[in-house]
């Protein structure tokens, strides 16, 4: 039976928004102890999976697992709400392998709701908050439209896309956070004004959702999940859950030269570069008419055809993004293969919404100017569900240890993929929405997915995350393991050394991809040194970038356009990852034997 808040003014936590950030953040604290407050606009949307329907990916996947390994709930939801999943990246290194899952959206917001329901601790209120309460630079609680104060030590916001969201549709636009949903019109007003915190704007597109019997897939390729699927989450049972897991199939067509004709002719109808600012969409996830507009060599951009859950029809175009009118959307669709007759349910849109820029925050997710005030997800500038709940649930660790009065939880660029994220954003700044690859990791292959549990599940457990009977169920698992890397025969190992849902295949599997990576961990670590070292390594005036095959066309152009006179130096450039300058630092040393031998 629930342990019962009774509802009060007076809470220890309270945080403002539902959606992926909102969730862990709240699940955190309530779990720690905390008497906890999560206040949305509509209790029916928890979790919403507002535009793709899918859980990981590139880089993505890491940080759910991540997430998990310290006790966060992302993962397990997962499990239970995928209709699909996929080992991405599988022909390549174990150190960018990356789990990915298509879900049931419905299922994954019930199966979220459900469990935030039921937790000890949390209350969760349908309201909209107006103002931060804040005294002395510090927050003392938050007030409602509708006049009421509730008091609280720590106030945790994350509001995704709801900050004067604005919806565009073509030339058209209205006030929203979603469609037709309503958008958060007080709040960045207290934000700036109550809290000192200066505020920008972004903007992003959707894509439309069509029928699924209207689809010809005899035309498209058909996309199956893995044969023997991995889970997301650590504490799931994998071999009880394979075989109750129902895969879907997903497809894939293309777009072709009547649908770049259709949309370069009437680009100039398009809601991505209207608005308050001229912001365009997400460089790693832009709208279609970017992607036409910016690559005028392609002839075609592939499209992902994904079903949305066991019991609807609806089917999202991702890679479909756009903010062409509703009538030219139709047309456009109509044009590629397999979607000749396809029927629209939803169209795509462009949103505009205010963020706080990141580097006013502390590693913890704190702000700097307001103590008690913490930020996570789109908020931060950031995209993606996945990178809203690995920022929503430091955010609550912190909010957590700090009214307990223990010490912050700061990962690092080494032992996590979140450390690299939080970082990032709160050391370099943002100039778009930023998102999570695996080329923005110095160490990935010293942190991986399949290892996030041996990196970081020792620390769920010093905050009260992790239970004592699993910990020491994965201690079982990671002594065997030591005692493997200690020189152990491995054909000496018993079935009694681990307990599910950690395994003797696991044990196994993991031992050997040590062993696999056990050198060029130490190349790695010994390459890491020397960047260090490289720091003030100088860059030839006349030095071409366009001849560094390896490096990304962005990445060519911002160094292009800099012209970084040393290393350091481009190493600030923003979105210049850790991988760039490798890659230069090559470069440069074939450069300059290249001069030596010229003489």
């Amino acid at each position: 039976m629930k342990t019962s808040v009774r509802n009060k003014q007076k809470y220890n936590v309270v945080v403002i928004g539902a959606g992926h950030a909102g969730c862990e953040a709240a699940m955190a604290c309530a779990k720690m102890g905390l008497s906890t407050l999560l206040i949305t606009l509509n209790i029916d949307f928890i979790a919403k999976m507002s535009c793709n329907p899918s859980i990981g990916g590139i880089a993505k996947g890491q940080i759910v697992r991540e997430i998990d390994a310290m006790g966060g709930v992302m993962g397990l939801v997962t499990d239970y709400s995928g209709l699909q999943f996929k080992m991405l990246n599988h022909s390549k290194g174990h150190a960018v392998w990356s789990p990915r899952a298509q879900c049931d959206k419905s299922l994954y917001s019930l199966l979220m709701s459900k469990l935030l329901q039921g937790q000890d601790n949390l209350n969760l209120l349908q309201s909209e908050v107006k103002r931060i309460l804040v005294k002395n630079d510090k927050v003392y609680g938050v007030k409602l439209l509708t006049g009421e104060k509730i008091e609280s030590d720590s106030v945790i916001v994350t509001t995704g896309t709801f900050l004067k969201g604005v919806i565009y549709t073509g030339k058209y636009h209205f006030n929203g956070g979603r469609f037709n949903e309503k958008s958060s019109l007080y709040l960045s007003q207290s934000l700036a004004n109550d809290c000192g915190l200066l505020l920008n704007r972004f903007k992003t597109t959707t894509t439309p959702r069509v029928n699924a019997l209207s689809i010809n897939y005899s035309k498209l390729q058909k996309q199956l999940g893995d044969t023997f699927p991995s889970p997301f989450s650590h504490f799931t049972n994998i071999k009880r859950w394979q075989q109750n897991l129902y895969q879907l199939p997903c497809w894939i067509t293309y777009t072709n030269y009547k649908t770049h004709k259709l949309v370069k002719e009437n680009i100039h109808l398009s809601s991505i570069n209207i608005g308050k600012v001229n912001s365009k969409s997400p460089r790693y996830c832009p709208s279609i008419e970017e992607k036409i507009e910016r690559y005028t060599d392609k002839e075609q951009h592939r499209i992902f055809i994904e079903p949305e859950g066991y019991y609807t029809n609806e089917i999202y175009l991702n890679g479909l993004y756009t903010g062409l009118p509703f009538n030219l959307q139709q047309k456009m669709i109509n044009s590629i293969i397999g979607l000749e007759k396809a029927i629209v349910i939803r169209y795509g849109y462009a949103i505009e919404y205010d963020y706080v820029d990141p580097t006013q925050l502390n590693r913890t997710l704190e702000t700097k100017t307001i103590q008690g005030l913490f930020l996570g997800g789109q908020i931060n500038g950031t995209t993606g569900y996945e990178e809203a709940a690995a920022q929503g649930f430091i955010a609550g660790v912190n909010a957590g240890l700090r009214i307990l009065g223990k010490d912050s939880l700061i990962l690092t660029r080494d032992n996590s993929y979140i450390g690299v994220l939080i970082d990032d954003i709160t050391t370099k700044g943002i100039d778009e929405p930023y998102r999570m690859f695996t080329s923005r990791v110095e160490c990935r292959l010293s942190i991986r997915n399949d290892n996030a549990d041996l990196r970081l599940m020792d620390i769920g457990h010093s905050i009260n995350l992790i239970s004592d009977k699993m910990y020491n169920k994965f201690k079982l698992y990671k002594n065997t393991l030591k005692r493997l890397y200690n020189n152990f025969n491995i054909n000496n190992l018993s079935k009694k050394c681990v307990v599910l849902p950690w395994s003797l295949d696991k044990v196994k599997e993991e031992f050997k991809i040590y062993k696999k990576y056990e050198g060029y961990i130490k190349i790695q670590n010994d390459m890491l040194q020397k960047l260090k070292k490289n720091e003030s390594r100088k860059i030839p005036i006349n030095f071409d970038y366009n001849k560094v095959s390896s490096l990304s066309y962005e990445t060519k152009q911002r160094l292009s356009t800099i012209k970084p006179t040393t290393i350091g130096q481009a190493a600030r450039i923003k979105a210049i990852t850790p991988s760039d300058i490798a890659i230069l630092n090559i470069y440069l040393e074939k450069y300059k034997k290249s001069l030596i031998c010229k003489k």
